[in-house]
């Protein structure tokens, strides 16, 4: 359900082909926040237009349509948007899976993996950081979405380099309590 809310979200901001989304997706909300590709993209596309959320402003050479949100499309949206949070069902996580199950390894190849959660996490940071910068560079408000998400992400980040931290302190003391 999501992707719908995605899909409508980014056409919001500008109509876009569905190859213009599947690299929007590719380029920045997929990298951290929701991943689809042209698969998921274009029956979705469909189905916004089937029920009139959508609709195609023009269309090109080789059948290249270009769509746009319609107003009902903006009122879906912003009902979402301003709606409750759920997580929509089963959840999926395969890091905190792994991070669930650490106690299965040795507390040496335990270090090992926090030790990759906090590179990792600072590596995502300078990401975002750097992204943040590009986006001032451009003009863009710090008040605007991707701005918003950026910061979000670098700030989750941060708290994931810290907690690794701490864990990485809970199995030094488990080793030396042994």
């Amino acid at each position: 359900m999501s992707l719908r809310f995605a899909l409508l979200g980014l056409l919001a901001e500008e109509p876009s082909s569905g190859y213009d989304l599947t690299r929007r997706f590719e380029e920045g909300i997929g990298t951290f926040a929701w991943s689809a590709g042209h698969s998921q993209i274009y029956p979705e596309l469909a189905k916004l237009a089937a029920a009139q959320l959508v609709e195609v402003v023009s269309e090109g050479a080789r059948g290249r349509r270009v769509y746009d949100v319609t107003p009902a499309g903006r009122d879906a949206l912003r009902d979402w948007l301003l709606g409750p949070h759920t997580d929509g069902g089963t959840v999926r996580n395969e890091f905190v899976l792994r991070l669930f199950l650490l106690s299965a390894l040795e507390d040496a190849d335990a270090q090992v993996v926090l030790r990759g959660v906090q590179e990792f996490a600072a590596q995502q940071i300078a990401v975002l950081e750097s992204a943040q910068q590009e986006m001032a560079a451009a003009g863009l408000a710090r008040s605007a979405g991707p701005n918003l998400a950026a910061k979000f992400g670098a700030l989750s980040y941060q708290a994931t380099h810290e907690w690794a931290g701490w864990a990485s302190e809970q199995v030094a003391w488990r080793t030396e309590r042994s």
